[in-house]
């Protein structure tokens, strides 16, 4: 089986699918150290929202819950793992990276810079719970 293409920055080009195995083959195919911060996403996410609904799309996996939309997606950079959170405006606190869209926020994670997980499943928890992004 060939290696899954990189794009820019490093993220990988899976076909898009709905489900648990789409995921984990992008997350297999994130470079370097970016593949621990992928694999601790999608163990946080699951954690906060054990129901959670996933698919690959546009090169990125998406987390929601099943006919309400999307929540979170995540795209691999070359510096860090950027992690939308498409209602992050709404989120308390905030995610800290602003986005030209008003609900959308960022949060960036960085290979020097540890995620604060107990905030990242609190903002799981809260954006599973408001109207997701339909997509």
């Amino acid at each position: 089986m060939n290696a899954p293409v990189l794009l820019a920055g490093g993220n990988p080009q899976i076909p898009k699918g709905e489900g648990d195995a789409p995921v984990q083959a992008f997350i297999a195919a994130m470079p370097g150290w970016k593949r621990d911060v992928g694999r601790r996403i999608d163990e946080l996410v699951v954690r906060a929202v054990p129901a959670v609904h996933k698919a690959v799309k546009w090169n990125s996996p998406f987390y929601g819950i099943e006919g309400q939309g999307w929540f979170l997606s995540f795209h691999v950079f070359t510096n860090y793992v950027k992690v939308a959170f498409f209602r992050g405006a709404r989120l308390e606190p905030m995610p800290p990276v602003e986005s030209k869209s008003k609900d959308t926020r960022y949060l960036h994670i960085r290979e020097d810079e540890p995620l604060d997980e107990a905030r990242f499943i609190a903002w799981v928890e809260q954006a599973s719970r408001l109207p997701g992004e339909r997509m």
